[in-house]
């Protein structure tokens, strides 16, 4: 793996004194760490509410060591301000010496790269470190007035493709952003930005009032699909704790992380997560944590993080130290389904990929990301691939739609 190097570092990335998006006087500079940015001006910005982009939790991922410039995601966090100094935009930037832990994959890319004789690595990622969850990236100060704030956007995408040329970057990578800000650096006037069509799978709330409730919007044969996987898991003698705030101790993060390192090591994949991250996280984040905890014979066995915002309940990771059908079903989708009807939650998402999910009820839907590539003629090219891809995406997505589990009249 390529450590980062530490002077790759622009102190003052150039904004565009252009008619369509003029700077006012505002200037862009990089740092290496979320810990340079106050976190009651980053919090401003990103909005309260939202445990995913807020300070705590990149402050988690960068000091368990999770991301860093060892890990191959550098922080190079871009903050704007404006003439008097004021914080009013930040952008949580990392330097990339792979492709992984981001979830819109890439990596025929920087093959097609490197097959052409450049240096696809390190690259610019725009996002949050291993977590697929859609929204803002461009976060503004939420106080400014509606001509300002799209203004302060600009800048900021406008001073993360300078900082990439500055730097000699390959690309850009801006990942799992708002349809909204999608749209607006992807307008027709604009060419810097190529974009990119995903899909997820999002369960939605639709004033239940219990989980029989919700059950009784879907097809006999998948309902009672779903109460027979839930009756297996209660007969094999499974029970759960749902563990929050205060309920929450060491003990619990001692076992969710064998749960995590088992699960990683049976699918040869890599534990991006440090055991420090969970530390972190217990210390500073514990009234934003749902902790889900398989318990059998009265000894935990496997779990699910989910992380509650203000009206969505994110789900992140899961882990089993044992192979238990419909385990993973209950703990990750049914727990969490259950829980946001509990308390009013108005929507669940349960991580990237998964087509399981769509016959228990989870919806697919669009998610967005935008790319820019310093070289013109491969920015073209991977314009014309992802304006295909979209189409099939599209397709894809449609014929899904047909599988949902729904009663025709829901």
């Amino acid at each position: 793996m390529v450590v980062m190097d530490d002077d790759l570092t622009p102190s003052n990335p150039a904004l565009s004194d252009s008619a369509n998006s003029p700077n006012l006087g505002w200037t862009a500079e990089m740092v290496n760490s979320i810990s340079a940015i106050p976190e009651k001006h980053w919090d401003r910005c990103a909005g309260s509410g939202e445990p995913l982009i807020s300070h705590a939790f990149f402050t988690a991922l960068e000091e368990s060591g999770s991301a860093s410039n060892s890990s191959g995601w550098a922080p190079r966090h871009l903050v704007l301000k404006d003439q008097t100094g004021k914080i009013v935009g930040v952008l949580p930037l990392y330097l990339k010496s792979h492709s992984y832990g981001e979830y819109v994959f890439d990596h025929a890319w920087a093959d097609a790269w490197a097959r052409a004789g450049g240096q696809y690595y390190p690259k610019a990622q725009i996002g949050i470190p291993f977590t697929p969850v859609p929204g803002r990236r461009l976060l503004v100060d939420p106080d400014l007035d509606m001509v300002t704030k799209p203004r302060a956007e600009t800048a900021l995408a406008e001073a993360a493709l300078a900082s990439a040329s500055q730097l000699g970057l390959s690309s850009v990578h801006m990942t799992f952003l708002t349809k909204d800000e999608h749209d607006h650096l992807t307008t027709p006037q604009q060419s810097a930005w190529i974009s990119r069509e995903g899909m997820q799978f999002h369960w939605h709330n639709r004033g239940y009032d219990d989980f029989e409730d919700f059950l009784s919007t879907l097809s006999s044969r998948k309902r009672k699909a779903i109460k027979r996987e839930r009756r297996d898991i209660s007969d094999a003698g499974l029970s759960f704790d749902l563990l929050r705030g205060e309920d929450l101790k060491t003990h619990h993060w001692d076992a969710f992380y064998d749960f995590y390192l088992a699960t990683i090591d049976r699918k040869w994949g890599g534990a991006y997560l440090t055991r420090g991250f969970f530390d972190h996280i217990h210390q500073t984040m514990r009234e934003h944590i749902l902790l889900v905890i398989a318990n059998h014979e009265g000894k935990p066995v496997a779990g699910a993080i989910n992380f509650v915002g203000k009206d969505t309940l994110y789900g992140r990771n899961w882990g089993s130290i044992v192979d238990i059908p419909f385990l993973h079903f209950e703990t990750c989708y049914y727990q969490a389904i259950s829980y946001a009807i509990a308390n009013g939650l108005k929507k669940v998402e349960a991580g990237a990929q998964g087509l399981h999910k769509v016959q228990r009820g989870y919806e697919p839907v669009p998610t967005y990301s935008v790319h820019h590539m310093t070289d013109p003629g491969f920015h073209n090219a991977v314009k014309d691939f992802t304006a295909k891809e979209a189409r099939h995406v599209a397709r894809e997505r449609q014929e899904l739609i047909g599988w949902m589990p729904y009663k025709a009249a829901t």
